[in-house]
C-alpha cells in the first residue's frame, strides 16, 4: 500500500500545525485510499519516525516524503537525509522516497503568484 507523509520544520507555536492539518485533510479528501501523515523536523510530533510507524501499521509499503519546505534549505539538505536514512534502516520492507521540497516546484511558485496577484 502507497502512503504520504507530509514533512514540515515545527514551531513551538501549536497553531503553527493548522494549515499542515488542513493541507492533510485536503490530500485525505482528494485521496481517501492512501493514507497521509504528518511529521515535524523538530519542536511538534510526531517525528519521521513515529510517522512511519503508523504507517508501518496501517500496512503501508511504499512512503513517499513531501518536504512541505519552500527550499532546500541546510535542514532539507542534511538533516532531513540522516533522518530518511535511519528511517529506512528501521523499516527495511518499505520503500521510503522524497520529493523535493514543495516551493521547488513551478506549480506551487505559480500559486503563490496568482495568490498575490488576487490579493491586488
Amino acid at each position: 500500500m502507497k502512503a504520504m507523509i507530509l514533512f514540515g520544520h515545527g514551531a513551538r507555536d501549536s497553531r503553527w500545525r493548522e494549515p499542515f492539518s488542513r493541507l492533510a485533510q485536503l490530500w485525505q479528501a482528494q485521496h481517501p485510499n492512501t493514507p497521509v501523515e504528518l511529521a515535524f523536523l523538530e519542536m511538534m510530533q510526531p517525528s519521521l519516525q513515529e510517522a512511519v510507524s503508523t504507517l508501518s501499521a496501517k500496512g503501508a509499503t511504499q512512503i513517499t516524503v513531501v518536504p512541505v519546505f519552500f527550499g532546500q534549505g541546510g535542514h532539507l539538505r542534511n538533516d532531513f537525509p540522516a533522518l530518511l536514512e535511519a528511517c529506512q534502516k528501521q523499516y527495511p520492507n518499505i520503500t521510503l522516497s522524497a520529493t523535493p521540497a514543495v516551493g521547488e516546484d513551478l506549480t506551487v511558485l505559480q500559486a503563490v503568484v496568482d495568490f498575490g496577484a488576487r490579493a491586488l
